[in-house]
């Protein structure tokens, strides 16, 4: 199968070989895409030229409808698609379950919300009008206006759906045409995703481009009006901020990348908490076979319960039925690639440079007639003992089923200190009910995370664990994990709009501007 791109309102193929994807259970190739050849340029202008002023002519409460439709119109062909996500993916059905449901959940969140933006068109009010004098007649509005461009979305491999349907929400919300670039190696349930949402009919004509391969010139074609958002490794992340083009022409830049998010397990932790702690930490290290930028990297144990936690952790872990994902009993699958694979082991190795084995799985391959074909890693929990000195534990994030352990003294300082050593993550947790600590600990680590998921042990069977985005809430985070912020209700909107300080007779704003 030779996947194609959507660029001026036609499919169409792309030139060479193009990148090859593959099942990472079987190591058989399903497809390949390249988008060599491919007239970037005149899709970008496009978008521009024709799908931004026909979102623009919407009011919110349309556009809305319209993100509610690709929603079902997405839903309705979940069972495919999670056929697709396993084949491509090595994704169990579970995983591709929460890839899948995360986009038309997504889509669906921000439908509600363009129904409460209602019939408003072209701008939001930001807060209230200021009076810049002694009289009231002359004021100012912040308002925000949507860009006159198009939304360039880089999106990572481990969630094809999901990347794809966040992004998107905010963007066709605002009134900005979407231009979605998946990552090659897993593209296959992208690409059905993009032929449904063409096939639906909903968006406009324009206000959708889908490019399946290598990005080759994209970047050279953004212009001021554009914005770019990219999920992805660092190295890449250095890259695109570096890029000529994009500095020249001031183009805002959107980055999620590295995080070695952290979960801290309080002293004075009841048995509820403790025992969501190693549920949660369990579920984070194999779900996705570890591939998700809010997978627990680093788990900061009291010291005095470290053998403790091994034990339990390494229990649970021991029930984890690795193997081909196809089938009902496996809980975990292979990496999405040979490439993934190699990398992972290669971070361990790395790790092991200061950490040992508390914990690894040596258990025969569920289903499956030939590992070596395959891009498999067992669950790995390491230990390092003295986490104050060690620097790689805190450095690297190794993307599969790999977390280490390591102990701190049992007070908010000494766990701050270590959580600050990652430089930046995007979601870390804390499981602990004395109210001093807590206190303590989200007050000195906010600002090293976009989002803190604290449980006690009256949230304990109430939670969804640390991993799950939220469409209401803030994804992003500062350092490492690229200083980006997606999502959060309306503010998810923020980066394809520009703010805009209006002054004049108040009151005539008032009846211009609403």
């Amino acid at each position: 199968m030779e996947l194609t791109s959507y660029l001026n309102g036609q499919w169409q193929a792309g030139q060479g070989t193009g990148a090859a994807l593959i099942n990472p259970t079987t190591g058989d190739t399903l497809a390949t895409a390249s988008a060599e050849g491919l007239d970037l340029a005149g899709a970008l202008r496009y978008g521009r030229e024709t799908g931004g002023p026909a979102l623009r002519a919407m009011s919110f409460a349309a556009r809305g409808e319209m993100l509610k439709g690709i929603s079902k119109a997405i839903h309705a062909h979940r069972d495919a698609l999670i056929e697709l996500a396993t084949a491509n993916g090595g994704n169990t059905r579970g995983d591709a379950k929460f890839d899948i449901d995360g986009c038309t959940g997504t889509l669906m969140a921000y439908a509600a919300l363009g129904a409460e933006l209602g019939d408003s068109r072209g701008h939001l009010l930001e807060g209230d009008p200021i009076n810049l004098g002694r009289s009231a007649r002359v004021q100012g509005q912040h308002v925000r206006v949507p860009r006159r461009g198009v939304a360039v979305h880089i999106n990572a491999f481990n969630f094809p759906a999901w990347g794809l349907g966040e992004k998107a929400a905010c963007a066709w919300l605002a009134g900005v045409p979407v231009v979605c670039k998946p990552a090659p190696g897993t593209a296959l349930v992208a690409h059905r995703i993009a032929e449904i949402i063409v096939e639906s009919g909903l968006v406009p004509d324009g206000a959708f481009t889908f490019i399946c391969g290598d990005a080759h010139d994209l970047l050279d074609h953004v212009e001021w009006t554009d914005v770019v958002a990219f999920t992805g490794g660092s190295v890449t992340a250095a890259k695109i901020r570096a890029h000529g083009h994009l500095i020249a022409a001031g183009s805002p830049l959107n980055v999620e990348a590295d995080s070695l998010n952290a979960a801290v397990l309080g002293a004075e932790a009841e048995d509820n908490t403790y025992d969501a702690f190693i549920r949660d930490v369990h579920k984070e290290m194999t779900q996705k076979a570890g591939q998700k930028c809010t997978a627990v990297r680093r788990i900061l144990v009291p010291a005095d319960r470290l053998d403790e936690v091994i034990e339990d952790l390494g229990d649970r872990l021991s029930r984890t039925v690795v193997g081909d994902p196809a089938l009902e009993q496996v809980h975990m699958g292979p990496l999405s690639s040979p490439l993934q694979q190699q990398r992972a082991q290669e971070g361990v190795a790395a790790l092991l440079s200061e950490c040992e084995v508390a914990w690894r799985g040596e258990g025969a391959l569920e289903g499956v007639a030939d590992p070596s074909k395959g891009a498999f890693i067992q669950p790995h929990l390491l230990k390092c003992a003295d986490p104050t000195q060690a620097s790689v534990v805190h450095e690297l994030e190794v993307f599969g089923p790999v977390a280490t352990v390591m102990p701190y003294d049992g007070t908010a300082e000494g766990a701050a200190a270590l959580v600050r050593k990652g430089a930046g993550g995007l979601v870390h947790s804390i499981y602990a009910d004395d109210r001093a600590f807590l206190g303590a600990l989200i007050l000195s680590i906010s600002d090293a995370a976009g989002r803190l998921y604290v449980v006690d042990t009256k949230t304990a069977d109430k939670g969804i664990g640390s991993g799950a985005v939220l469409p209401t809430l803030n994804h992003g985070g500062p350092g490492r994990a690229g200083a980006g912020t997606e999502l959060g209700g309306v503010r998810g909107l923020d980066f394809y709009t520009q703010r805009c300080a209006v002054q004049g007779n108040g009151p005539l704003m008032a009846r211009l501007l609403g």
